[in-house]
C-alpha cells in the first residue's frame, strides 16, 4: 500500500470558550496522494484554514493526527512551504533578494542560492523583474514572488491558503493558470484552500468540501477533466456540473449546529 504524502486521521482541534469548549474540527480524515493538487473550499468557519495550519505545523490536533511521508507532523518544516494571502515580502529586498531569504538559512553558497532563485523566479515569470522592488510591483506580481520564495527551497509539499484571495478577478483567473503551469513542471504536491468554489474546480483533481460547526469533511468531489485547464474548459458543459456540483454541496449543506 502506498503512503499518503499528507494524511488527515481523524483530526480535531478544540479550542476553549466561555461556554466551555468550541470544536473547531471534529475527526478529519483525508488523505493527499504524493503530486496531487486538491482543493478545499467550504462556508465561513468550517475550519478550512485550521485543516492547512495543521499540515504546516503551524497547529496541533487535540487529538488524531498530521503525517507527511507517514511521520507525524510536530512543527513547520523546509519539505512543506507555505504560502498566505499576503505577500509577506521584504520591502527593501529585490524579488531576487526576497526568493533568496529563506535558502540563506540552508548556508547554500552563494551562486547555487542565486542559482536556485533565479531557477524559482524563471517559473514564476518573474525574470525580467528580477532586481525590482516589491513596491514597483503589482498584487498579483507580489503574489508570484511570495510563490517564488517557497518553490525556492525545494518543498515537496506546496500548502496554499487563499493565496489569489484579495486580487482582482482578471488577475486572479492569471495566476490560476501561471500556478498550474508551474504544478505541471515541477509536480509538487499541493493543498490549497479557497472560499472560490469555480477557483477549487479548475485548479484541482479532488476538491474537498468542508462542513461547518463542527469543521468535518462534507464530500470529496473528483474532478475528472483534463491538464492543462484551459478557457474552452473552463466554459465547457462539463466543468460548468462540475463547479454546481461543487456549488450545491457548499451551499446547500445541512443546518449546522449553533454557533457557541
Amino acid at each position: 500500500m502506498t503512503t499518503a504524502k499528507i494524511s488527515f486521521r481523524d483530526a480535531s482541534v478544540v479550542f476553549p470558550h466561555r461556554a466551555g469548549e468550541f470544536t473547531a474540527l471534529d475527526r478529519v480524515s483525508l488523505d493527499v496522494a504524493d503530486r496531487e493538487f486538491v482543493t478545499v473550499v467550504g462556508p465561513s468557519g468550517c475550519g478550512k484554514s485550521t485543516v492547512l495550519g495543521l499540515a504546516a505545523g503551524l497547529a496541533r490536533p487535540t487529538t488524531g493526527e498530521v503525517l507527511v511521508d507517514g511521520v507525524p507532523v510536530d512543527g513547520p518544516g523546509p519539505e512543506r512551504g507555505v504560502i498566505f494571502q499576503q505577500y509577506a515580502l521584504f520591502p527593501w529586498l529585490t524579488v531576487r533578494g526576497n526568493v533568496e531569504f529563506g535558502l540563506k538559512l540552508t548556508r547554500l553558497p552563494a551562486a547555487e542560492r542565486r542559482r536556485r532563485a533565479d531557477h524559482a523566479i524563471e517559473l514564476v515569470g518573474l525574470t525580467d523583474f528580477a532586481d525590482a522592488l516589491p513596491k514597483t510591483l503589482s498584487g498579483g506580481m507580489k503574489q508570484r514572488c511570495a510563490i517564488a520564495r517557497a518553490y525556492a527551497v525545494d518543498p515537496q509539499v506546496l500548502l496554499m491558503d487563499e493565496p489569489f484571495g484579495a486580487l482582482d478577478a482578471l488577475t486572479r483567473v492569471q495566476l490560476q493558470d501561471r500556478l498550474l503551469e508551474t504544478w505541471s513542471r515541477e509536480r509538487r504536491t499541493v493543498l490549497f484552500v479557497t472560499h472560490d468554489v469555480e477557483e477549487a474546480v479548475y485548479l484541482a483533481r479532488r476538491v474537498v468540501v468542508m462542513a461547518a460547526r463542527p469543521g468535518r469533511v462534507h464530500r470529496v468531489v473528483d474532478v475528472d477533466l483534463p491538464y492543462p485547464r484551459t478557457e474552452a474548459l473552463r466554459l465547457s458543459p462539463e466543468f460548468a456540473r462540475l463547479r454546481n456540483e461543487v456549488w450545491q454541496s457548499v451551499y446547500h449543506q445541512p443546518s449546522a449546529a449553533p454557533a457557541v
